[in-house]
């Protein structure tokens, strides 16, 4: 019983630890496609260059990595109306880089230029909460 145990956890350590087939695809078609199509609107919409980065060492799980698509998506579908005055585009060209990210705390953090929209699988951050924070 002890040796199937321990042979149990152990398959369950190496599951968590690498991104199988399903993650991969769904990180190549999905995910990073979602991710292009931000930037692209966040450059045409706004005028911003931002470097959108997913966090493939922390979003492991099919859950974390939709997390992170949705991110994308919010993004993407939200600056088009958002950036249609001068003031609302500087705010948001603040944001150099994106990073998509799992974490316990869900939301939206920036400093220096740098964004981190975070994720747990379950929950995730929207546009309003990085609109929010950009827009003091």
């Amino acid at each position: 019983m002890r040796l199937y145990s321990t042979v149990l956890a152990v398959l369950c350590l190496s599951t968590t630890a690498f991104a199988g087939k399903m993650e991969r695809d769904l990180m190549t078609k999905k995910v990073a496609p979602s991710v292009a199509t931000a930037e692209a609107n966040l450059k045409s919409s706004c005028g911003c260059d931002v470097k959108i980065t997913v966090d493939e060492t922390t979003l492991k799980s099919m859950d974390e990595l939709r997390g992170a698509m949705r991110i994308a998506d919010d993004v993407a579908k939200n600056v088009g109306k958002y950036c249609s005055d001068a003031a609302s585009r500087k705010a948001v060209c603040q944001l150099k880089t994106l990073s998509l990210t799992k974490g316990k705390d869900v939301g939206f953090t920036f400093k220096d230029g740098a964004g981190v929209a975070t994720t747990d699988g379950n929950a995730r951050c929207g546009w309003d909460q990085i609109i929010k924070v950009l827009d003091k």
